[in-house]
């Protein structure tokens, strides 16, 4: 397995679980089957509702054998309703109690965008608290913290374009360690990797597959990447599936990524995509689909009397 190597030496294995969306009754026996199969990296997050059911197989994998502790790459991610300093800390520990961790190997700001505690997803304007009230520096200098107490090994965000970035940078001092973002052939975002390389920051790819169960799939008529003709027939001429492509596509960047499948099947079959290596003309094949298309296109946070609008979510500051 291909591994991304942080500045203290520490190893993210480039393919991990992704469990967003993964239902309660079912996310214990893909975490189960996907370690027994070779993974060693799981993507969580508190708001996806499912980190308790994530910890009781996480437990059950160490007590049986099955894994160390010490083997595993286990992200999960700050949830918006809880950017204030004195928020950060009890927000990690739930995540940990539930997943039943001592420390994370990775913590991430979920969203540039901030909501009133409590909140899930905003359904007004009235559910926001500003940037300006919440500056995403006082998040960060948080994470931080929680860096140096031990309880997270590395700290990193999520959503976050490169003047944010930046922004942190200039404020704190200190490089957030992995920006995840939603990527696939799609939607490459080549200025924003090639930032977040420069600036020594991993990048991983969320939605790789593209995201075709999101709730508005039905009306929004965006593609469906996996029947994409290019992905189809470089798929059909290697004898893999075109999920394999676009996993194989990222991975080859130097980016990890996080499919997301609770179907042992296909949860084998996203794993061993490690071993597809793509041609130069393969590859020219498919960055040639950039279309900069978002599935997770960011209106959730830009609904009336929002203080964000895409424009300061996608490529502003604040």
């Amino acid at each position: 397995m291909k591994n991304l190597t942080f500045l203290n030496g520490d190893q993210m294995p480039v393919i991990g679980l992704g469990t967003w969306k993964s239902q309660p009754g079912q996310v214990f026996n893909a975490v189960k089957y996907a370690v027994s199969a070779g993974y060693r990296h799981i993507d969580c997050a508190a708001i996806y509702g499912n980190e308790k059911e994530i910890g009781e197989a996480i437990s059950e994998l160490i007590r049986d054998g099955v894994v160390g502790r010490e083997e595993l790459w286990i992200t999960s991610k700050l949830w918006n309703d809880s950017h204030r300093n004195d928020q950060v800390e009890d927000a990690l520990k739930n995540t940990l109690v539930d997943l039943q961790l001592d420390y994370l190997d990775l913590y991430l700001i979920h969203w540039p965008v901030a909501i009133k505690n409590g909140i899930g997803f905003p359904k007004s304007g009235a559910d926001f608290i500003s940037l300006k009230e919440i500056p995403l520096e006082e998040t960060w200098s948080a994470m931080l913290k929680m860096r140096d107490m031990g309880i997270i090994k590395h700290a990193g965000v999520s959503n976050f374009n490169s003047k944010k970035i930046n922004h942190l940078i200039s404020v704190t001092g200190a490089v957030p360690e992995v920006n995840q973002i939603e990527l696939h052939p799609y939607l490459q975002q080549t200025e924003l990797v090639d930032f977040c390389k420069e600036k020594n920051v991993h990048v991983t790819a969320y939605s790789p597959l593209g995201s075709a169960d999101r709730p508005t799939a039905n009306r929004d008529q965006r593609p469906i990447l996996l029947e994409n003709q290019v992905v189809v027939d470089i798929a059909s001429h290697k004898g893999v599936s075109p999920a394999q492509i676009l996993i194989a596509f990222a991975v080859q960047r130097g980016i990890s990524v996080i499919p997301k499948s609770v179907t042992p099947s296909r949860i084998k079959q996203n794993f061993e995509a490690k071993d597809i290596t793509l041609s130069p003309s393969e590859m020219e094949a498919l960055y040639g689909m950039d279309e900069g298309m978002r599935y997770i296109d960011g209106t959730t946070w830009t609904i009336e009397r929002s203080p964000n609008t895409l424009e300061s979510l996608w490529e502003g500051e604040y």
